[in-house]
């Protein structure tokens, strides 16, 4: 159960009237890894292995769906545990997380050093890693398809109005993944989730998202190499200056037949 109905008064034309309205139920999940606690993440109750993979993916703890051995998902105690196969790959110690930034709450993004892990796991990868091609190309109408078809497929959100949504598509605006939660990291956590477990790639995707294009959310774009950003709301200077820096196409506001593109907007066809 991913919502409930609660009595509200609503006062509409100065007039109050009571009835039932439906509100999102969030719950914390516990992460395990390796046996040791890891996170805690305050999210919507679904899609639980796909937002671990995810987070796990975007924070470099992991590069692939490959490096974990076991996943085991205790629905009772909403508790999730994750056995690497290589368990002398991660010292938590190292990662120096304390209790206060091993919760993350659907408003805080990503803490401190959160950041610094991810940093690290960019620093790693070799100057002969694959790159985003600036030959990418896209015509808008495809950007305008696709926040369509995610915004149809957040059911929750239009019944609620308290959660946000996130989606990948192909370059033909083919939905690949679409998820749901309160918090819009999350929510983009859970695509890349499901995407690692197909064991696909994100070489020629678009992220569409309905939550504000921060530093936080483009990092995660840059994570998987996923070279265009878009959404419905706007991008703030920290996200701006992320997609400038690794080449991401970064696209806000994008509602009826407009977009604002901020960055690398050659890749946008009319």
């Amino acid at each position: 159960m991913f919502k409930r109905k609660v009595p509200i008064t609503r006062i509409k034309n100065k007039k109050k009237s009571e009835l039932m309205d439906d509100v999102v139920i969030e719950k914390p999940l516990n992460i395990y890894i390796n046996s040791e606690p890891l996170v805690n993440i305050l999210c919507l109750p679904k899609d639980l292995k796909e937002l671990t993979i995810g987070f796990l993916y975007s924070v470099g703890i992991i590069n692939s769906f490959d490096d974990i051995k076991t996943i085991k998902l205790d629905e009772q105690e909403f508790e999730i545990y994750i056995q690497l196969k290589d368990t002398s790959a991660l010292n938590i110690k190292d990662l120096k997380i304390n209790a206060l930034s091993r919760v993350i709450e659907t408003s805080s993004g990503i803490t401190s050093p959160w950041r610094e892990t991810i940093k690290k796991a960019l620093e790693k990868k070799d100057a002969s890693d694959e790159k985003i091609s600036k030959k990418i190309s896209i015509k808008a109408d495809q950007i305008l398809s696709a926040i369509k078809q995610m915004q149809t497929n957040t059911k929750l959100y239009r019944q609620t109005g308290g959660c946000h949504g996130a989606a990948l598509f192909d370059f033909y605006s083919h939905l690949l993944s679409v998820k749901e939660d309160i918090g819009r990291h999350n929510a983009i956590d859970k695509v890349i989730g499901e995407i690692l477990l197909k064991n696909k790639t994100f070489k020629e995707c678009l992220l569409a998202s309905t939550g504000r294009l921060t530093g936080d959310s483009v990092l995660k774009a840059v994570r998987a190499h996923i070279p265009i950003v878009a959404s419905v709301s706007a991008a703030i200077d920290s996200g701006i200056r992320l997609a400038d820096a690794f080449n991401i196409t970064l696209i806000g506001f994008v509602r009826d037949q407009r977009m604002n593109i901020y960055t690398h907007p050659n890749r946008i066809k009319i």
